[in-house]
């Protein structure tokens, strides 16, 4: 029900409220952080690390399994595939110099599968969810050795709508994946041994009934390498103002109706998102262990760097979307010069790895890796 009505009074609530709340809930988080004197891009590894990254698979993996049976397995996390499109990634030719590393090292521009999703574990009508959309981003043809040995050719960017992460750390990870097995994920906020009260306020303040995946923001949330001895967080941004109304609010929405918009728009025009980057500027306020706690922009402006362009297009065929579970996103098919930084990001590579293998075993589909050249009927 609240999904519903949202719309009628979000927009007022996000201009005057949203912004000092996130600030004020961010300085409450970090004032239960110590500064442990790190440098910008350092990284310190969680005690007993490894052992959170076996529970979170363990888990991910029971999951799967109850839902899902052979031949018809989703992923473990941003589930519903909205749409998988062809895009475009071109690299500005005016971007300052500390900012040209890796793929924005000069002016150039990349083919892109773009897949946008919803939240998961499960696949639900899209008023149902809880307001959160994910973008990911497979640029091809990106020359260079990769971290990961399974593609040679193509590098990963994620985002979701909020601007910080579900969770701090991989324990608290481990700690949210075991309630989200009892479909209880409130309890991961919500309990009296280690509550997350702050980490829900900032979640709640960025999920709200979305009108398009064309028309929110999105945000790494974790920080990578911008070449050697820098860290950057990214940020993906809609260039349009305009809002897709949503059919038969406050009644029930077609389950669908967010690809629904996607289409509808793809039909008429392309869309543009502009890419900007946010260095690291304090190693304390702007962590690189902690995911939850959100970046200031009045220590590092986010600055623009690229375009994606997602030219007009029909996306929504049977093949097209069955060609979505093909593919396998992993934040460590990447350029050594954007490695993925901090505990989350690193429990993601093992993590993704497996549950992707899960995946394609249990759908018999051998990992693929795309090269733009992809025809669908």
């Amino acid at each position: 029900m609240e999904r519903r009505i949202d719309p009628c009074f979000r927009p007022a609530f996000d201009a005057v409220l949203r912004d000092p709340i996130a600030s004020l809930t961010t300085a409450l988080i970090n004032m239960k952080r110590p500064d442990e004197g790190l440098k910008i891009a350092e990284e310190k590894p969680l005690p007993d690390e490894e052992a959170y990254l076996d529970s979170i698979i363990t888990t991910f993996e029971q999951q799967m399994r109850g839902l899902w049976k052979p031949g018809g397995f989703e992923r473990g996390g941003n589930t519903k595939t909205q749409g998988i499109v062809r895009g475009e990634f071109i690299v500005h030719d005016d971007i300052p110099a500390a900012f040209r590393h890796g793929i924005f090292a000069q002016p150039q521009t990349f083919r892109a599968w773009v897949r946008f999703s919803g939240p998961g574990p499960y696949v639900t009508p899209d008023i149902d969810d809880v307001g959160f959309m994910s973008i990911s981003i497979k640029l091809m043809g990106v020359p260079g050795p990769k971290l990961m040995d399974e593609e040679q050719f193509t590098q990963d960017m994620f985002g979701v709508s909020t601007p910080t992460f579900v969770t701090p750390d991989t324990k608290a990870n481990a700690q949210l994946q075991i309630e989200s097995l009892k479909n209880a994920q409130l309890f991961y906020f919500v309990n009296l041994d280690r509550p997350h009260i702050l980490d829900l306020i900032m979640q709640s303040l960025w999920i709200k009934t979305q009108s398009s995946p064309f028309e929110a923001p999105y945000f790494s949330c974790v920080p990578y390498l911008l070449g050697e001895g820098q860290a950057m967080q990214y940020s993906v941004w809609p260039t349009t103002t305009k809002r897709t109304p949503i059919p038969r609010l406050p009644c029930r929405p077609p389950d669908d109706y967010l690809r629904d918009a996607m289409v509808a728009t793809l039909a008429e025009e392309a869309v543009e998102f502009d890419i900007r980057l946010q260095l690291q500027t304090d190693p304390h306020r702007m962590p690189i262990e902690n995911n939850a706690v959100l970046w200031p922009e009045k220590l590092s402006p986010r600055v623009s760097v690229a375009t994606l362009r997602l030219p007009q297009q029909t996306f929504d065929s049977p093949a097209q979307m069955e060609f979505a579970k093909r593919l396998s996103y992993n934040p460590w098919h990447c350029l050594p010069e954007h490695r993925p930084l901090g505990n989350q990001s690193r429990a993601r590579q093992r993590m993704y790895a497996e549950l992707s293998k899960l995946r394609q075993t249990m759908n018999a589909v051998p990992h693929y890796e795309p090269t733009g050249d992809e025809v669908f009927e």
